[in-house]
């Protein structure tokens, strides 16, 4: 039977869920690179961070916090550290005015595995963008599909070009799903 993998994004319609701003560091300045928590890598901790909560709501179990940062809860980071150990990296943060313990969740595994041809459709960015830093990546990518031949092991991971999606195997989806956690969403690809 193949293996099924699924972008994990944050349920966001009627879920009556809080809003998370952006991180900061144990000074209170916003975090200098955000962009590292979904770069596909581990990410050096450089102290506890904080996190505002822009627009108050039911506390979530999954949430993408100021960009794009997936925060868990604390039992949610403990399925991902049991299932998927070499996968995850999970930082201690502090949500204002929460008792309970939320950790940042980032995958450290970056894979080149959209398929272009099984997608909806795929932009690339071109020398006429002007953002030489980014040509050859991903501009936009709509109904993504990976190849799951390329995936090997990994259970979370990042894809290589438009690191934006977070995917979580068949394995994970259905963990979350039997505990229950809240904010979550998941779409096949």
């Amino acid at each position: 039977m193949p293996k099924k993998y699924f972008k994990l994004t944050q349920e966001v319609d009627g879920s009556g869920g809080w809003d998370l701003g952006n991180p900061t560091n144990p000074q209170g300045l916003e975090v200098d690179n955000p962009w590292m928590y979904r770069e596909g890598m581990p990410v050096s901790e450089s102290g506890r961070l904080k996190i505002p909560i822009g627009r108050p709501g039911r506390v979530l179990d999954f949430t993408l916090a100021g960009f794009s940062i997936p925060v868990v809860h604390v039992r949610v980071a403990s399925l991902f550290m049991e299932l998927a150990p070499r996968d995850t990296q999970l930082l201690s943060v502090d949500i204002q005015g929460q008792p309970d313990s939320f950790r940042i969740l980032v995958a450290t595994r970056l894979i080149r595995c959209i398929d272009d041809e099984a997608s909806a459709e795929v932009e690339y960015w071109t020398p006429e963008d002007g953002r030489p830093e980014k040509e050859g990546q991903y501009r936009d990518v709509y109904g993504m599909r990976i190849d799951t031949a390329k995936v090997g092991d990994a259970k979370v991971f990042r894809t290589w070009g438009w690191t934006i999606a977070l995917i979580v195997s068949e394995e994970i989806k259905e963990a979350l799903e039997h505990i229950g956690a809240t904010g979550v969403k998941f779409t096949e690809v």
